[in-house]
């Protein structure tokens, strides 16, 4: 049973996509999309400083398992992400979403198949999936 709520944007992304209907277009908006919700968490870093960045090498044991590797990484992320920095950074990830949608309706795809099969990928992997 298909997800609703998916199909409904889906369809509404096919609906009020007016002037990008080429699939140049549409790639170009998805990717100028992924670079926007990059600059916008940027931002809450260098513009707003709600977060802050501090990486360095991990030193990881040669006898790690695999269960216990993930103890050995982190996200690199200090602070909280602040409501105005959140909204930006929603609002990029939302207009990500419907050039994704885009895409996936001009290749004739549905966007919740799509999802279904990377969680049936995810759940049967497990940690195995290193994508």
């Amino acid at each position: 049973m298909k997800d609703l709520i998916c199909d409904e944007f889906q369809n509404a992304v096919s609906e009020l996509l007016i002037r990008h209907h080429s699939i140049l277009d549409v790639l170009s908006k998805f990717q100028e999309a992924c670079a926007r919700t990059n600059r916008a968490t940027v931002k809450a870093v260098t513009g707003c400083g709600c977060l802050s960045i501090e990486a360095k090498k991990r030193q990881i044991p040669p006898d790690v398992s695999l269960h216990e590797l993930k103890d050995y990484f982190s996200s690199h992320l200090n602070g909280e992400i602040c409501p105005s920095c959140q909204e930006m950074v929603e609002t990029e990830l939302g207009k990500t979403l419907f050039y994704m949608a885009a895409l996936c309706n001009l290749l004739n795809l549905n966007l919740y198949d799509i999802f279904l099969k990377e969680h049936k990928k995810l759940s049967t992997l497990r940690i195995f999936n290193f994508t």
